[in-house]
């Protein structure tokens, strides 16, 4: 079994295993029993719960990655559906994301948002210099705060994600840090 085999095996049984209890009550332990995974071999690919949520944090970026673009598609569009692509990754998960993130408290969340504002701004080909990669963090911790909210078609999540990035483009404009 490849790290990447067990890396996914952990990432699904803890997703898994938040929605079924309190993630606070979910060890490393549990994780590995629940991937069918030895524990050694999990503990050296990831040493702890925050290691398989980062593992499961990158999964989701690659949803965003992997987008194509038309040519002279517009930056809006293509951030747009990157961040897109990475809300629809995680909807089959949103009873345990939303568990999780609970669980953790708001500032254990937050601190990924900047590597996956890094990822849709790089997956749209917008280079993600410090104001931008500020601003598109920014817009990816509203645009999570509405989609928690936000059951069924994601109409709201869509609406502010297309919102905050016209807001996020004018602002970036102004300080010369446009795209």
């Amino acid at each position: 079994m490849t790290a990447e085999d067990i890396l996914d095996r952990a990432a699904d049984a803890a997703l898994a295993l938040a929605a079924d209890k309190p993630w606070r009550n979910v060890s490393l332990r549990d994780i590995a029993v629940k991937a069918e995974v030895p524990f050694a071999e999990l503990y050296a690919e990831a040493d702890s719960k925050a290691a398989v949520l980062a593992h499961l944090s990158a999964r989701f970026d690659r949803a965003a990655l992997s987008v194509d673009y038309p040519e002279n598609s517009e930056p809006h569009d293509r951030l747009f559906d990157a961040a897109m692509a990475r809300l629809e990754a995680m909807e089959p998960h949103r009873a345990a994301l939303l568990a999780i993130a609970k669980s953790e408290g708001p500032l254990a969340s937050a601190s990924r948002f900047p590597r996956i504002a890094r990822a849709i701004l790089e997956a749209a080909g917008v280079p993600a210099t410090p104001p931008r990669l500020l601003a598109m963090t920014a817009v990816w911790a509203r645009v999570v705060q509405v989609w928690r909210d936000d059951e069924g078609a994601l109409n709201r999540t869509m609406a502010e994600l297309d919102k905050r990035l016209k807001q996020m483009a004018e602002r970036l404009g102004r300080i010369g840090a446009g795209f």
